[in-house]
């Protein structure tokens, strides 16, 4: 384990910005780890731990510790005639695993293929795609507290996940590093497709029989089509969440809004579309110098090269004013201000 002094980051962050971090150490055990964090030279250095680098936006050089987390493997630790269970080590590329068991035919993640990442960030964020969250195949977690270096378990009550939320982005922010997720997934298959595009684009591959590849294939499909590839054009995918409103809010947006589209939260609660509202303010397809909104989705924000950290914020805070402006709603950044 070797400690670099002023390593450039932009291969470590999907948005290809770039920034310089004072020191950057790769980790690929938790011995290696604790032992970095108990380290005297860098107790008082400000650390940042990195997974995928999928989830954040670098607005300066990083004048601390990076800590990139590389912890492989999975195994197999539960099995009966209904489910398997799966722990994966936080450094696994998200898709590795899920292509892993949609080939092994082990049933709930092939909803969330292609999404960028690693299994350590997942939880974080409760990662969702095509009416799936990994709230619904999550087990539980093993996170390392930094302040007295033990190992701590976490199930999916103490995660306290939400829409794009767990608890790490709340009370136990800064205070644990996750260092592997166990997975509950089915050996008797539940398919859906009935959010999205998925059931037409099944049926424009010509899918007759319904299968847990099928349906990875297909959003793989979809997520290749409307979204850009990080390796080629900077982006993390969807800089916004989609926001959820009272249903009495939603009622007065349809009377003015016909078109708008939606999905019922709760008996309370509306979904809207964030890239839908920032197509109709207007800013689908716009470039601004080497910065801009991705024509295929107005929800991805995208680095078309050379681009500033600090130009991608600033264009995120005009969208929020724009869509606030037009829709009286506050879109909220799933990405990450570092």
């Amino acid at each position: 384990m070797i400690v670099q002094k002023d390593v450039q980051l932009k291969p470590f962050n999907t948005f290809g910005i770039e920034a310089t971090a004072k020191y950057f150490v790769e980790v690929s055990s938790i011995e290696q780890l604790k032992e970095i964090l108990q380290s005297p030279d860098y107790q008082s250095t400000e650390r940042l731990i990195l997974g995928g680098g999928s989830n954040m936006l670098l607005t300066k050089d990083f004048d601390g510790l990076v800590i990139k987390i590389a912890i492989k493997g999975f195994e197999v630790v539960e099995e009966n005639e209904d489910n398997i269970w799966i722990k994966a080590g936080a450094g696994v590329v998200w898709h590795d695993l899920v292509m892993h068991c949609v080939n092994q035919n082990y049933a709930g993640m092939e909803n969330l293929s292609l999404i960028p990442g690693t299994v350590g960030a997942a939880p974080m964020q409760n990662i969702g795609a095509y009416g799936i969250e990994i709230k619904e195949v999550f087990e539980e977690l093993e996170a390392l507290e930094i302040a007295t270096g033990e190992i701590r378990t976490f199930d999916k009550a103490t995660c306290n996940f939400g829409y794009r939320e767990s608890i790490f982005k709340h009370e136990a922010k800064g205070k644990y590093i996750i260092l592997n997720v166990t997975f509950k997934l089915s050996k008797k298959p539940t398919f859906h497709v009935e959010y999205g595009a998925i059931k037409d684009t099944l049926a424009e591959m010509g899918v007759t029989e319904m299968s847990i590849k099928a349906i990875s294939d297909a959003v793989i499909h979809i997520r290749q089509s409307k979204l850009p590839n990080p390796a080629e054009i900077g982006n993390a995918g969807s800089f916004f969440k989609n926001p959820e409103i009272p249903n009495t809010q939603f009622e007065a947006l349809k009377a003015q809004f016909p078109t708008i589209p939606s999905y019922p939260v709760n008996e309370t609660t509306t979904k809207v579309p964030a890239g839908w509202l920032i197509e109709q303010a207007g800013w689908k397809g716009q470039r601004f110098g080497n910065v801009g909104v991705h024509a295929k989705q107005a929800l991805v924000l995208v680095n078309y090269g050379g681009g500033k950290g600090e130009e991608i914020k600033d264009l995120s805070q005009k969208i929020q004013a724009s869509v606030k402006e037009k829709f009286g709603i506050q879109l909220s950044a799933e990405v990450n201000f570092i």
